[in-house]
């Protein structure tokens, strides 16, 4: 029976460290106004990026009558909607990507070691959070953060690794990327 507390015991304190290694990353606070018979109520609404700088990455919106609350409410379910994104030397995307959401589109594009986060907004944030140091980023469309963060989830989303797609197909991970290294010394013979 006390191995049983122990091994309980262990795993909460593992999902505790797991949650403070989280880094939260606040995108945008929204406040409304309902109109009522005594005056204005105010309302606010918060949109959140969470991940572990490792690969794991969630997005979330909270709405309450008080900023705190909202941002909690957000956070939370961030946390829980959570998905792991493949990366490419544990740095930057495998490959280049479009993704779409309502008028939001955006372009990922893998970048070479010291590029850095070039994206704004919304998407620097969920780079930061994901653990990426190296991508390019373009929004086309709407600037409206949920739809821009929505797009940029669902082409990572999509994203995949070379491991996967060697697996999927029966080859070994050097018939897939070594096709890649060929292509290169195919244009610079050109």
């Amino acid at each position: 029976m006390a191995r049983g507390k122990d091994e309980g015991g262990r795993r909460d304190r593992d999902r505790d460290r797991d949650e403070n290694e989280l880094i939260e990353k606040l995108v945008g606070i929204n406040r409304v106004a309902k109109v009522v018979k005594g005056g204005r109520r105010f309302g606010f609404a918060a949109i959140v990026v969470v991940g572990d700088g490792k690969g794991r990455v969630g997005h979330g919106a909270g709405k309450a009558r008080e900023v705190p609350e909202a941002i909690r409410k957000a956070t939370e379910q961030a946390r829980r909607a959570m998905v792991r994104v493949p990366l490419r030397e544990g740095r930057t995307l495998h490959h280049d990507i479009i993704g779409h959401y309502g008028a939001g589109r955006v372009v990922l594009r893998a970048a070479k070691p010291g590029t850095g986060i070039i994206a704004g907004g919304p998407m620097r944030a969920i780079f930061e959070s994901l653990g990426v140091q190296d991508v390019v980023a373009k929004s086309i469309g709407t600037s409206n953060p949920h739809n821009m963060i929505k797009a940029t989830f669902k082409a990572l989303t999509a994203m995949v690794s070379p491991r996967l797609i060697a697996s999927k197909r029966g080859k070994k991970l050097s018939e897939i990327l070594g096709r890649r290294d060929e292509t290169k010394e195919g244009a610079a013979r050109a």
